[in-house]
């Protein structure tokens, strides 16, 4: 059964434009509308770039339509330089849903973020699952390894790899199993497929004894919607798996989404306050005049830098 969506798509899109441009300034606002919501399906799709990460996010959310399911879709794209802006544009890529009632899909720029999330990503995802999506997908930047963030937003994250990537897989091994809950080798039609298939088992099998549930490997042709059936199958175990065994995962998540907001805040707050004092602008003459150097100002800035917790009078 569905849910029933508590907010208009176009004041949600307002909503989430001032989340992105005043994150501090809209905390008010998601702590109104803040609802915990286990029942909402919340997918990574990560991978290197030409992966077909939007194809196969396209054909995903088709087949949630399929079972009457509302799609929530958070596309982070690299930032314009200029405008801080989304540049890329997975909207267009999937504009076959733009009239579809059920489906909301928002391109966000990731400001200049390492980790493939944009920095209000977290805060996004958490009002879409306080109104009611029943199916949450984020697409990541494709950034390659530093992608983790998607972890601690995803309760299922699909790494999606492609035959051909060479040198690739090697760069992307020291990370790759901290990252994927489902292996997807898209473009299964090409040439590699085999070898790369093997590379990914090799990696699982010398892997199994630190895992609780083992990635299954999928492969997939999204522009030809072979294998989307075996996908979605895999994600249902997934969720499935969840329910019954995934408690240290959803701690897991929350500790870590705790962590990425605290560290928001804070920088936040001590820029703010660097600003203010015009530290930067002291510091930029001083080095321009050879009077100091980046080092030595970090550490007169550790020096005069306390955060302190005080327990209030009772």
């Amino acid at each position: 059964m569905t849910s029933n969506i508590s907010m208009d798509f176009r004041s949600l899109a307002k909503l989430i434009s001032k989340i992105e441009n005043n994150r501090i300034g809209s905390e008010q606002d998601l702590i109104n509308l803040y609802k915990e919501n286990s029942e909402t399906v919340v997918i990574g799709i990560t991978g290197p770039p030409g992966a077909g990460k939007s194809s196969l996010t396209d054909k995903i959310i088709y087949e949630y339509r399929k079972l009457g399911k509302t799609v929530g879709v958070v596309a982070v794209d690299p930032s314009s330089p200029f405008s801080g802006g989304a540049i890329l544009g997975d909207r267009i890529r999937m504009s076959d849903h733009a009239n579809d009632s059920g489906v909301f899909i928002r391109s966000m720029g990731s400001r200049g973020s390492l980790g493939g999330l944009a920095p209000a990503t977290i805060d996004v995802l958490n009002i879409m699952k306080s109104i009611g999506f029943d199916v949450l997908i984020v697409e990541t930047v494709g950034v390659g390894q530093s992608e983790i963030d998607v972890m601690s937003i995803a309760d299922t994250v699909l790494l999606v790899l492609v035959p051909g990537l060479g040198d690739d897989i090697q760069a992307l091994k020291a990370g790759i199993m901290e990252i994927a809950d489902i292996f997807v080798i898209n473009k299964a039609d090409k040439d590699g497929k085999d070898r790369l298939i093997a590379e990914v088992n090799m990696i699982i099998q010398l892997n199994r004894h630190r895992f609780k549930w083992v990635p299954p490997i999928v492969e997939t042709v999204a522009t030809e919607n072979k294998g989307l059936s075996a996908l979605m199958d895999q994600i249902s175990d997934r969720f499935s798996w969840l329910k019954s065994n995934g408690s240290d995962v959803k701690k897991d998540k929350i500790l870590n989404q705790f962590k990425q907001m605290a560290l928001d805040r804070i920088g936040n707050d001590i820029m703010k306050m660097l600003n203010s004092n015009k530290i930067f602008d002291k510091w930029t003459a001083d080095l321009l005049a050879g009077k100091s150097n980046p080092y030595s100002a970090m550490n007169e800035l550790g020096n005069n830098l306390q955060i302190k917790w005080e327990e209030k009078e009772k």
